[in-house]
């Protein structure tokens, strides 16, 4: 159900950027955004990991730094069929994971020092098996692909704005100016909330598929409501852009509404896990 509603999340999106691009630029200015988008993604496709774990100040460890950790999620990818990932530790008392890399075979997990000191051993492989689903199930490569669609979007609103939609008086008159402010308004917030969207699916199957590899439900639930609830009385110093990449949103709670989260209820989530 997830991945066929991510599916038509991401036509949509494709519908949407082809329409914005026809009516605020015309034909030039869909074929501009287009070779944006390409050129993007295949930026984010190669970079993407690289960029994350920068962005978040992660570091990688070794075996002999972090035996159990390693041995933990070497354990976890046999399980879930997957080449272990390299291993990254952030220095923040907030605990909190999340994963990064285009395909399983490049694909890291970086987990807070606090995480390993507020959770037993069994919500720790939880939070990991979380974090491994996302690799199974290439959400990094789903987020970023939506991600540069959502930007190609806002791109061609800022297009229009400089070039007045791409079409003269004649061909468009009136009509067309109000159409183009029209969709530079629409355009990027249906993107943004198509992109939210997306991320909240993937989050959900993530759950599943990380109950699944550990084995265990009652303990990834465990965990989220323990990380949900630090996380809400200590928030982490993360920028925005990347905090839908966290397993819990790592901002302050209430700083966003729920139509732009980018995860889902905690509720929902630990109720799901619960019924498994």
């Amino acid at each position: 159900m997830n991945t066929t509603k991510t599916f038509l999340l991401m036509a949509a999106m494709t519908a949407l950027f082809m329409v914005a691009g026809q009516a605020m630029g015309g034909q030039q200015g869909m074929t501009m955004a287009l070779l944006l988008a390409l050129g993007l993604n295949f930026f984010a496709y190669w970079n993407s990991d690289k960029l994350a774990l920068r962005m978040n100040g992660a570091r990688e460890v070794s075996e002999a730094e972090a035996a159990d950790l390693h041995a933990m999620v070497a354990m976890l990818a046999q399980r879930a069929g997957i080449p272990k990932p390299r291993v990254y530790v952030v220095d923040n008392p907030t605990p909190n994971a999340f994963a990064t890399g285009r395909n399983p075979a490049h694909a890291a997990v970086a987990v807070t020092t606090g995480l390993m000191h507020a959770l037993d051993r069994s919500e720790l492989e939880g939070v990991i098996a979380h974090e491994l689903g996302h690799i199974k199930n290439r959400d990094i490569l789903i987020g970023s692909i939506a991600a540069v669609m959502a930007g190609a979007i806002s791109y061609l609103a800022n297009f229009a704005l400089f070039f007045g939609g791409g079409r003269s008086d004649e061909e468009g008159g009136g009509g067309n100016m109000i159409t183009t402010i029209l969709m530079m308004i629409l355009a990027p917030m249906a993107a943004m909330l198509i992109q939210m969207a997306i991320s909240r699916g993937r989050e959900y199957l993530a759950d599943a598929t990380g109950a699944e590899i550990c084995g265990r439900p009652q303990a990834l639930a465990s965990a989220l409501n323990k990380l949900a609830n630090q996380n809400a009385r200590q928030p982490m110093d993360v920028n925005p852009a990347s905090a839908q990449m966290y397993i819990v949103n790592p901002l302050k709670g209430g700083s966003i509404s729920g139509l732009f989260a980018t995860h889902p209820p905690m509720e929902e989530r630990i109720r799901r896990l619960l019924a498994m």
